[in-house]
């Protein structure tokens, strides 16, 4: 998808990006830029309850558990 700069250095997100990520009126996006590429992030409107939402449905403490036990074994 291709939006152009304005003047002012404001762009349009498209309609699409906007439906599949959520974004709404006032939501915060965070430009992050490495040297070659330049990203942007939306910014959670809770940040707590995003963090929480990521790990859903991984089993980390099973993961963690198994991990440590590999650790032990190799030691």
């Amino acid at each position: 998808m291709e939006t152009t700069l304005t003047d002012r250095g404001q762009t349009a997100i498209p309609a699409k990006i906007r439906r599949r990520f959520g974004l709404k009126p006032g939501q915060k996006l965070e430009w992050v830029e490495d040297g070659k590429v330049i990203y942007v992030l939306p910014v959670p409107r809770d940040p707590i309850q995003a963090f929480r939402a990521s790990s859903v449905g991984e089993n980390l403490g099973r993961l963690l558990l198994r991990s440590r036990k590999e650790d032990a074994a190799g030691s």
